[in-house]
């Protein structure tokens, strides 16, 4: 989401639920499960092994014995938040069909190209922002495909944040100032783009210690492609010296600026 710390967007259900062994009707009448640990143990399974519709985020966060607890209510200190794929509005946290990258391409591409970034960085920032849904609204008010904040488009002249034009053309513009921010360092500008230019520069112009953050520019950076090396030139030049009276050959990858010399090899 452009330009704040918000709540984090796996690729999906990544950890699991973690007890000591698996219950057995017996734990249960014995007491040995708490009442309030059952409801957990069952939700979670219900939320994890039951297709179907339904309208409720899943919320994740960690007990006090690092067990990962799953609930549709937000009991405690809530670390991931999960859109069912069938409720009306959604959050995608998954990879996304092929089909529906490429129905935004030509979008992503003509305006990568107007502000000078790279087409894949932009790809790579959609798909993890909102999963090329252009519906998507996150919990803070983030909109569309790249998620921009109210502010963010106002700034950009945005009159409808779901419109996938307006959007993506606000959003690489915003990502090309970010960019230029931090001297086109990308894992900065992304940086930036998820928690605020302003959690970067108060971190020494750094990655901000928020795990969502990192974690944000790590799936970029993994889903992108990495920038194209540039082409050394692996001529070698041969040039000779004298040296106390006697011929020294030297060579170097470095055409002479001066004097005669001849290459010896490409």
């Amino acid at each position: 989401m452009a330009g704040r710390h918000a709540k984090g967007k796996p690729e999906g259900l990544h950890d699991t639920v973690v007890a000591k062994r698996t219950p057995r009707p017996d734990d249960i009448a014995l007491g040995k499960i708490k009442p309030k640990g059952l409801h957990y143990i069952v939700l979670a399974a219900i939320l994890l092994a039951v297709p179907g519709p339904a309208s409720a985020q899943i919320y994740s966060w960690r007990d006090g014995a690092g067990h990962l607890v799953l609930s549709d209510r937000p009991l405690g200190a809530v670390e991931h938040t999960y859109a069912v794929p069938e409720a009306d509005s959604v959050r995608v946290t998954r990879s996304v069909p092929a089909t529906r990258d490429r129905e935004y391409d030509g979008l992503i591409i003509e305006h990568a190209r107007l502000n000078d970034v790279r087409p894949d960085l932009v790809r790579a920032v959609v798909q993890v922002e909102s999963g090329f849904n252009p519906g998507a609204r996150s919990p803070k008010g983030a909109i569309g495909l790249m998620q921009l904040m109210p502010a963010t488009a106002r700034q950009f002249g945005v009159r409808d944040a779901y419109n996938p034009r307006e959007n993506v053309r606000a959003g690489v513009a915003y990502l090309r100032q970010l960019l230029d921010r931090y001297d086109n360092d990308e894992q900065l500008a992304l940086a930036a783009y998820n928690a605020g230019p302003g959690a970067v520069d108060r971190h020494g112009q750094n990655i901000p210690p928020y795990r969502e953050t990192r974690d944000y520019v790590s799936k970029i950076k993994f889903l992108a492609t990495p920038p194209p090396e540039p082409v050394r030139d692996r001529t070698i030049y041969k040039t000779m010296e004298l040296v106390e009276g006697r011929p020294v050959m030297r060579y170097s990858d470095h055409k002479p600026a001066a004097g005669s010399y001849e290459v010896v090899g490409r």
